[in-house]
């Protein structure tokens, strides 16, 4: 029979040694330790990096959007035929960085629109987001930047631009045009909440991708 501490073929059986470098008792290591560091140091660069850009990223959903309403000038300066280029703002408290290009005409009843109606085209690209200019010999707007066509309207008649153009709100009070918050369309010039470039509006694409819940509702 073996003697307390011996195998059983009659040989002692040696304690398991404990790592290099410990001591009785001890509970972490020294490579544990440094595993624990290294991950943490690990995990504090990763947040560095990820935290801001996820804010940054979410910011846009958050950000409260000003609702508010501007005066572009008297409706008697604007026709029913062409588009005359007005600077607003797009962003308040920014300066000029806040600033955009806003095309306005009066309704034409030959489009079948009310004549007594307003209408504000955004220059925005319904692609990237690039700025489109009139081109009043063709009648369309133009993106330089990837090939974009719209038709008087704002429609999309050529290239990657996935709807129309967008639109802004716009009322006419003591005689002065006013151009209040930014909204999209549909391909049928449906008013839908503001999407963003790239953005598909109308059916189950409204429900693909919905809108900021900081965008005003449309018109």
């Amino acid at each position: 029979m073996a003697t307390n501490g011996e195998s059983g073929n009659g040989k002692r059986k040696l304690p398991k040694a404990a790592p290099a470098g410990t001591f009785e008792g001890e509970s972490m290591n020294r490579r544990a330790a440094l595993m624990v560091g290294g991950q943490v140091l690990a995990g504090g660069a990763i947040a560095v990096v990820a935290l801001p850009t996820i804010g940054f990223a979410l910011a846009p959903v958050f950000k409260e959007k000003g609702d508010f309403w501007q005066s572009v000038g008297s409706v008697d300066q604007y026709s029913a035929d062409e588009y005359t280029a007005t600077v607003i703002t797009a962003v308040e408290g920014t300066g000029e960085s806040g600033k955009t290009t806003a095309y306005v005409r009066l309704g034409n009843e030959e489009l079948k629109e009310d004549p007594n109606s307003v209408v504000a085209v955004s220059t925005r690209c319904a692609h990237l987001g690039c700025a489109v200019r009139f081109v009043a010999a063709a009648g369309n707007f133009i993106c330089p930047c990837h090939g974009g066509v719209y038709g008087f309207q704002g429609e999309r008649i050529g290239g990657p631009p996935v709807r129309p153009l967008d639109r802004f709100q716009t009322r006419v009070r003591d005689g002065e045009v006013e151009i209040g918050p930014r909204y999209s369309v549909t391909n049928s010039f449906e008013p839908v909440r503001a999407r963003d470039p790239g953005e598909f509006t109308g059916g189950v694409w409204n429900v693909i991708y919905p809108p900021r819940p900081s965008v005003p509702p449309a018109p």
